[in-house]
């Protein structure tokens, strides 16, 4: 059995979380600065917390999503492959265009 935890508590964490991320974003020192990568899966971690809290107290969800979910743990070398993804967007924006022009007729 697991334990609830008040969903105040845990709202209070992700504000901590957040003003965590933004002293460390302010004060980046590089572009991969370790500091600033913890802080940003302390959000992840923070926010998962809150959205089952919620969801255990009041059967209620945030209209949030973690950008990268997927269904599996959120993995640093997603970055890396964003450029290769937004190509893949793009390719993907113009099969709809043409769909939509077939449908249009």
């Amino acid at each position: 059995m697991r334990m609830s935890i008040d969903p105040r508590e845990a709202l209070s964490s992700l504000t901590s979380a957040l003003e965590e991320h933004l002293v460390a974003a302010s004060a980046r020192r590089g572009e991969e600065d370790p500091i600033v990568e913890a802080t940003f899966l302390g959000i992840i971690d923070a926010f998962e917390v809150y959205e089952e809290a919620l969801f255990d107290a009041f059967d209620e969800v945030t209209p949030l999503v973690i950008y990268g979910d997927d269904g599996a743990d959120f993995d640093d070398d997603d970055h890396d492959d964003d450029d290769d993804d937004d190509h893949d967007d793009d390719d993907d924006d113009e099969d709809s265009d043409e769909e939509l022009q077939r449908q249009k007729g």
